[in-house]
Order: C-alpha cells, then structure tokens, then sequence
C-alpha cells in the first residue's frame, strides 16, 4: 500500500523530535540549531519550520515529551513499593540508572536551565514536575508517610539535585538512600 502524505508527515515529525532529544545533551540547548536537527533527521532544513512554529518549540516538544515519559514510567516503580523504605530503596535505585553525564539527565539539566528563559516552557515543565510530584504524593499518602505533598515536593528536589549534582561530583557511594530514608520518616533514630 502506497504510503500516504499524512503518513509521510508524521514520520518526518518524529524523526525531527528524535533528532531533537539526541543533539540537545550532546549540544546544549541554545546551540541546537534548524539546520543541525534537519541533517541529523534527514530532512530539508525547511522541514522544521513546517512541522514547527520554530527549533525552540520543538525542541520543547521533545525535552518535554521525554520528560513527560520518564515522569509516567516511574509510576510501576512506585507502585511495586510496599512500604516507604521499599519506596525510598527503588526510587534511589531508579536514579541509580543515570550518572548525571548520560542523555536523559542531560536533557533534563538543559530543559530546566532552558526554563529560567522562556516562560511558556517554564510552564509546561512545571506541569511535568506537578505531575510527578502529585503522583509520588499520591503512593506516600497510600503508604501513610505524613505530609506526603511536602515529602514529595523534597524527594522530586532531591531527585534532581542527586542528578545535577552526580554530573559534577559523585555523591558518597551509597550515602543517597539513609538520608532519603531520614527524609520520609524511615530509618530515622526516635
């Protein structure tokens, strides 16, 4: 069957927001340009701008729709935790997955610094880490940890900071869970 224009259009969008997710962490945000996401997708530079208001809103799309899908995976982790110390013990092993150097932490390093700028996306990422946060709420409240909004609100923090800072200075190995455990209520001495 022939493919059709539609069909066609849409595979050019994705290769555009694949593109985008790849050059951002090897790049930098403010150094991805139209012409540098047309060559890596394979496609005209004038691509870009037909599928996209600009290389600044797609690259929103794409740093968002990739946030956006970590922040949906981490809900079978939160859901396998029995307890808060089973909750603590896999969330740090999910963040145990990123160096701080790899791509996912970079393009969220760039997403977030590139928010400071630009409101709309501010915004929108404020959506995703809301999202996050009342999701991780949401499995504390079920596992009665008291204040789960605030408790989430500082365990998102420490999230993103564990990975900010793994990027410049590891962490003491193993040093993450104890305290992570302190902060919700696990662990702690009484």
């Amino acid at each position: 069957m022939a493919e059709t224009a539609a069909g066609r259009g849409r595979d050019v969008r994705r290769r555009l927001v694949a593109a985008a997710r790849e050059l951002v962490p090897e790049r930098g945000w403010s150094a991805v340009s139209t012409r540098a996401v047309a060559e890596r997708a394979g496609v005209a530079p004038g691509l870009v701008h037909y599928h996209f208001a600009s290389v600044q809103a797609l690259l929103a799309e794409a740093a968002l729709g990739e946030l956006r899908e970590m922040v949906t995976g981490v809900d079978a982790v939160l859901q396998r935790a029995g307890s808060p110390e089973e909750l603590v013990e896999l969330l740090a092993a999910e963040v145990d997955r990123f160096d701080g150097t790899d791509p996912a932490s970079l393009l969220a390093v760039e997403t977030y610094l590139a928010a400071t700028r630009d409101p709309q996306l501010h915004a929108a990422l404020t959506e995703v880490l809301d999202d996050f946060r009342r999701r991780l709420a949401a499995r504390l409240a079920d596992l009665a940890v008291p204040d789960p909004e605030a408790t989430a609100a500082v365990l998102a923090a420490v999230v993103d900071g564990v990975l900010l800072h793994r990027a410049l200075a590891p962490l003491p190995g193993g040093a993450v869970t104890p305290v992570v455990r302190r902060l919700v209520g696990t662990g702690a001495r009484r």
